[in-house]
C-alpha cells in the first residue's frame, strides 16, 4: 500500500534536478516553503537561487538544466559536490534519470528510495531520522563542523 506522504509532485523537483519535497524547508510544520517551482517563500535561497532563476531554464521546453548549452555549469557542479557530500542526493543523476526515464518513473523511484523503511513517511534529506516516526533513516547526513 502506497501511503499518501511518498507521493511526490513533478512541481516539486527543481531545475537542477533536486526534489523539493525531501527538503526540510517544505518537510517542516512552521514556515514551510512550497517549494522552488511553487513560488518559494520570500527572501529564501531558492528564492533568490541563480539556477532557479535562469533565463535559459526558464525558456527551455523541459524547465530543467539538462537542455542548457553550459550544462554542467559551476552553479550546477558545486551543487552537486555540496548534495552528493552532505545529503546522498546526486542531481546530475536525477536529472539524467528523468531526461532518459521521464518523470513519472523518477518519482516514482524517489518515492520508494526515501519512503521511511519503518512509518512508510517520506525522509528528509537534511536530517538522519525521519520527521514523522523518529526511526533512524539509512542516508547519513553529513554532521556540520562546529567552529573551532
Amino acid at each position: 500500500m502506497e501511503n499518501a506522504q511518498t507521493i511526490i509532485s513533478p512541481s516539486m523537483i527543481a531545475p537542477c534536478g533536486v526534489n523539493c519535497a525531501l527538503c526540510l524547508g517544505y518537510q517542516r510544520e512552521k514556515n514551510t516553503c512550497p517549494g522552488c517551482r511553487q513560488g518559494a517563500r520570500a527572501g529564501s535561497a531558492c528564492q533568490r537561487c541563480v539556477i532557479k532563476n535562469c533565463e535559459t531554464v526558464k525558456n527551455n521546453a523541459s524547465g530543467f538544466c539538462y537542455e542548457c548549452d553550459k550544462y554542467p555549469c559551476a552553479r550546477m557542479k558545486a551543487l552537486q559536490k555540496r548534495y552528493r557530500a552532505k545529503y546522498n542526493t546526486d542531481i546530475f543523476e536525477n536529472l539524467k534519470d528523468i531526461k532518459t526515464a521521464g518523470m513519472d518513473a523518477f518519482l516514482q523511484n524517489q518515492a520508494e528510495k526515501w519512503a521511511c523503511p519503518v512509518c512508510g513517511g517520506l525522509l528528509c534529506m537534511h536530517r538522519s531520522h525521519c520527521l514523522v516516526c523518529g526511526a533512524p533513516s539509512p542516508y547519513p547526513v553529513a554532521v556540520p563542523r562546529k567552529a573551532p
